[in-house]
């Protein structure tokens, strides 16, 4: 099965762990009895919800309600309570900044005819809408679980399955097709089996990440890059032709990227950018990739220096004062050379370099 259905189930177990009862700070209570003063259902969701599951102590806490956008800038309107980012409110989101805080609230995401109801029919059509069981549900704030797509069960069993028909919600927001993968690489305790007909329907629907941004395909990625599964997880990618629409080559540089993937498993940890850049063969597609991701400046140059003189290891660049003199006398980045010792699993010229104090005399020794 490659989707998750609605069960009858609705609640499944009631917390009360220490993690559970450290949310209650000030202004989490204050936001509680905001929306209680005024009568609208406030719940916990998202990755609070599967931490919290997990007795792991949540960083961020995001909320859904019954109340509308418009009701939620009364409440904190009349409470004084500063609100940000007005942008996310055309997507239902209100954030409010309590105490150097920020919280996210969004409205329910409901079905048509049933705005006006109030019952457990809003938050199951919010639940549906979500991307994966596993993220699909709530917990209120005496400890209830809500939970009507197995999600409990998927994540105590670190399975990844999409909320019911897979590919409506793929078409909702195509970058779904990477968030697949970056849970799989969060959740998982070994490399996944994928189900077929889930990489069916992804490879059916690949083409979609092509009206996606940059930006948002990039910050998947690099969470993908830096699980304990890159490799397993890129591949698959690759194999799936998600690749072209994320800025990848046609036929990436599998080899190298294996290459630079047992080097990261070891004691160096290689930047995502560099992973992600051992797939390109030459400088064009290292450009390609930077022009589709929108990479920053920084990850562009690293990019282009690692493409550009990687091959030049154990060639040009043989022992260490080859790349103290790439430092001092072509004015290379420190943490660029340092990334390219990494990335060219070369631990001990590495240590060395990095220990080097940067003097002129220290260069000639």
């Amino acid at each position: 099965m490659m989707s998750r259905n609605i069960t009858g189930t609705t609640t499944v177990i009631t917390l009360d762990n220490e993690e559970f009862r450290s949310i209650f700070t000030n202004e989490v209570i204050q936001i509680i009895e905001i929306f209680r003063k005024y009568g609208h259902d406030l719940r916990i969701a998202g990755g609070a919800v599967r931490d919290l599951l997990m007795n792991v102590r949540p960083r961020d806490i995001d909320f859904a309600t019954t109340a509308t956008v418009h009701e939620m800038r009364s409440f904190f309107t009349r409470a004084n309570i500063h609100m940000l980012n007005p942008n996310g409110e055309k997507h239902g989101t209100i954030t409010v900044h309590i105490n150097n805080k920020n919280f996210e609230i969004t409205t329910l995401r409901i079905d048509k005819g049933l705005e006006k109801l109030t019952d457990i029919s809003m938050w199951v059509s919010d639940a549906s809408r979500r991307d994966l069981t596993i993220n699909a549900m709530f917990v209120d704030f005496n400890g209830t679980v809500y939970d009507y797509f197995n999600g409990y069960d998927d994540l105590m069993r670190r399975r990844v399955i999409f909320v019911g028909d897979a590919s409506l919600r793929i078409k909702e927001d195509y970058l779904r097709i990477l968030r697949y993968f970056r849970f799989c690489g969060s959740l998982c305790r070994a490399p996944f089996k994928h189900q077929a007909f889930t990489l069916e329907t992804i490879q059916n629907y690949a083409q979609g990440l092509s009206i996606v941004s940059g930006e948002r395909i990039w910050s998947e990625l690099k969470k993908i890059l830096s699980c304990n599964y890159a490799e397993e997880l890129m591949l698959e990618i690759i194999k799936c032709n998600i690749g072209p629409y994320c800025g990848l080559a046609e036929r990436p540089n599998v080899i190298e990227f294996k290459r630079a993937c047992a080097t990261s498993k070891g004691k160096l940890t290689i930047n995502p950018i560099s992973l992600i850049t051992a797939l390109s063969n030459n400088i064009m597609e290292a450009i390609n990739m930077h022009e589709r991701l929108k990479l920053s400046l920084f990850e562009r140059d690293l990019s282009f220096f690692i493409i550009q003189e990687r091959n030049k290891v154990d060639q040009i660049y043989v022992g260490l004062n080859d790349y103290k003199e790439m430092h001092l006398k072509r004015h290379i980045k420190r943490e660029f050379i340092e990334e390219l010792l990494k990335y060219s699993n070369k631990e001990s010229l590495y240590m060395s370099f990095k220990n080097w104090n940067g003097k002129v005399n220290e260069a000639k020794k």
